[in-house]
């Protein structure tokens, strides 16, 4: 069961999320990958650079989000105080 509907969409990983059963996974949802091969691999698949360079503002954005101490530690223990304050941190980090 997949709790999250991913068809149609771009999953971007990096070069650990490459195996052969991951990359199954994602097109037998409906989803295509960016996800480059290991410089080791014996079959390398085609990449789109393009696409996985935008991985790159993804994992600045969660730099950023971590420099709110309560994000990075987890200060608030219930879901919904931390999922409130991440937002009220990306909107902040947005209006920079």
């Amino acid at each position: 069961m997949s709790l999250v509907d991913i068809s149609g969409s771009i999953v971007m990983g990096d070069k650990a999320y490459g195996t052969q059963k991951i990359r199954d996974y994602i097109t037998g949802r409906g989803a295509t990958y960016a996800i480059p091969p290991k410089a080791n691999a014996l079959a390398p698949w085609e990449c789109d650079w393009w696409q996985y360079k935008e991985r790159h503002l993804v994992e600045c954005f969660f730099n950023k989000l971590k420099q709110f101490r309560r994000v990075a530690t987890r200060y608030d223990k219930s879901f919904e105080h931390f999922k409130s304050f991440t937002f009220l941190a990306s909107i902040m980090i947005l209006l920079k």
